[in-house]
């Protein structure tokens, strides 16, 4: 079940482009713990992946920080075209521990 969505941008000179992320609610896999599914809809192509954690919210703050992991490691983040609201400001996700020199705005104020 699909729980929460945000769509990021990407701003080029004809058209922005839409990338939506989609987080579906963590899910007992008895064998494997929880994992919580989430996507990235790239323009080409869409990346899906589970972040699994000992119970449904540690399952979903990991998800959140692989999503802004995979936001910061990008391409269009580096070239400055990827932006949630504002350019430079940053897209809202939290960002493992190790890669929280590469956040920006207002992320770099509130994580």
């Amino acid at each position: 079940m699909l729980i929460a969505t945000r769509t990021l941008k990407i701003r080029q000179s004809a058209e922005d482009i839409d990338v939506p992320v989609r987080v579906f609610a963590p899910e007992n896999e008895e064998t494997r713990g929880w994992g919580c599914r989430f996507e990235i809809a790239w323009p080409d192509r869409t990346a899906e992946m589970t972040a699994r954690g000992g119970d449904a919210v540690q399952a979903l703050e990991i998800a959140l920080k692989l999503i802004g992991a995979q936001l910061y490691a990008s391409a269009y983040h580096q070239d400055g075209s990827l932006i949630f609201r504002t350019p430079g400001a940053g897209n809202g996700f939290p960002v493992p521990a190790n890669m929280r020199d590469l956040l920006v705005g207002d992320d770099a104020k509130v994580m």
